[in-house]
């Protein structure tokens, strides 16, 4: 692929979404300094490898969107790249009876995103507040995060602090950590 990585938004926005833009809008607005690279879509973690390697160093995140089948209630969970998702242990830190996937209607709905696009970036477009943000409490110590600009065609590394400060501040959310044990070490612990 040969990506080239850029300091912030695109010099040239033709052919860009609206909902791109407006991350790049509201980063710049911040003072918030990020990377970008474009690149093919992409709509899971192994396609992503180069993508990461040309971010380099950062931490790189999956965003799930579920809901809580009780109360209906929508979460947001970033949890990190190499981590699987094991819900009832993040429901029981929640206090959720159980959750599961929501829909990708509810999604682009409420956050304007697509099925591989999923990204913290989408909580813009929350204005209610619908859906809780939840934290992999490992990403709260990373020095840099990677996530999409609200498309599946590129990607961004910032600072954590300012994604979990400024940029969490400006869209009027909060977060909630929760433990995810990683992959290995849950599977040992449960022998």
């Amino acid at each position: 692929m040969g990506l080239t990585v850029y300091d912030g938004r695109p010099l040239d926005e033709g052919g860009r979404s609206e909902k791109e833009i407006a991350v790049y809008e509201l980063l710049d607005r911040l003072g918030i300094s990020y990377k970008r690279v474009d690149h093919e879509p992409v709509y899971k973690m192994d396609d992503c490898h180069e993508i990461h390697a040309a971010l380099a160093p950062v931490t790189v995140c999956k965003n799930l969107f579920l809901r809580d089948t009780k109360n209906g209630k929508l979460y947001l969970l970033m949890l990190r790249g190499d981590k699987k998702l094991h819900s009832k242990e993040i429901a029981r830190q929640i206090g959720s009876a159980h959750l599961e996937f929501a829909s990708p209607e509810l999604m682009k709905q409420c956050l304007h995103l697509e099925p591989g696009a999923v990204s913290v970036m989408g909580l813009i477009f929350d204005t209610d507040n619908r859906v809780h943000l939840l934290v992999d409490e490992d990403l709260l110590s990373a020095e840099s995060i990677s996530c999409h600009p609200c498309v599946n065609t590129a990607s961004l590394r910032l600072k954590a602090d300012d994604l979990f400060g400024r940029f969490l501040e400006a869209v009027h959310h909060g977060y909630t950590p929760v433990h995810v044990m990683p992959t290995g070490q849950r599977e040992a612990s449960v022998d």
